[in-house]
C-alpha cells in the first residue's frame, strides 16, 4: 500500500471527523478541564468553522479488494485519514490545533503552523498555562509569551502567544 500525505482545505463532510478529533484532543491536552465544559461548546466549535480556513494534514493510500485471482476483478478504492488540523480565525488567529494521539511527534504539528506561517504575515494564539507540551511545542515553532489572562469560563490561566512572520 502506497501512502501520500498531503495538506488540504476542510470541506463540510470532514466535519464529524475534525470534531471527534478536537473532543478527544481537548479530552487528553486538557485535562485539567471538565469534559462537560468542551461538550458543552461542541455545537459552538463545529458551527465556528464557518468562519475560519481550516487546512486538514491527511494521509492518502489505496486499497485493493481482490475478489479472485484475476487482475480485472480487483477493486481500486482510495482511503484518507485525517491526522491532524489547524483552524485560523479571523485577525490571523490559530483557534485551534489538533494531530491525533497516534500521529503526534512525527511532525505533523509543525507542518500545519509552517503552512499557515507561508499563508499569513502574523499568526496568534491563547495556550492553557497548564497544557505544558502545548506551550513547549508552540515556543519551538517560534511563538512568544506577549502575556497571560485568565479566561473566564474556565478560571484557568491562558498565556497569549504570538509570532511575528517575515
Amino acid at each position: 500500500m502506497r501512502c501520500l500525505h498531503l495538506i488540504r482545505k476542510f470541506k463540510d463532510s470532514d466535519t464529524t471527523k475534525v470534531m471527534t478529533l478536537w473532543t478527544k484532543g481537548n479530552f487528553k491536552a486538557n485535562y485539567f478541564i471538565d469534559k462537560d465544559y468542551w461538550l458543552l461548546h461542541f455545537n459552538q466549535v463545529k458551527a465556528s468553522f464557518q468562519n475560519a480556513e481550516t487546512y486538514l494534514y491527511c494521509q492518502t493510500s489505496k486499497e485493493f479488494n481482490d475478489f479472485s485471482n484475476s487482475r480485472e476483478m480487483q477493486n481500486e478504492r482510495q482511503v484518507e485519514d485525517i491526522k491532524g488540523f489547524i483552524s485560523i480565525f479571523p485577525q490571523d488567529i490559530i483557534g485551534a490545533i489538533y494531530v491525533r494521539e497516534d500521529s503526534q511527534r512525527l511532525g505533523i504539528g509543525k507542518q500545519l503552523i509552517n503552512y499557515c506561517k507561508n499563508l499569513h504575515s502574523t499568526l496568534s494564539l491563547e495556550v492553557f498555562e497548564k497544557n505544558i507540551s502545548a506551550f513547549l511545542f508552540f515556543n519551538a515553532m517560534g511563538f512568544k509569551n506577549i502575556g497571560i489572562k485568565l479566561d473566564l469560563d474556565t478560571r484557568r490561566k491562558k498565556v497569549y502567544n504570538a509570532v511575528v512572520i517575515f
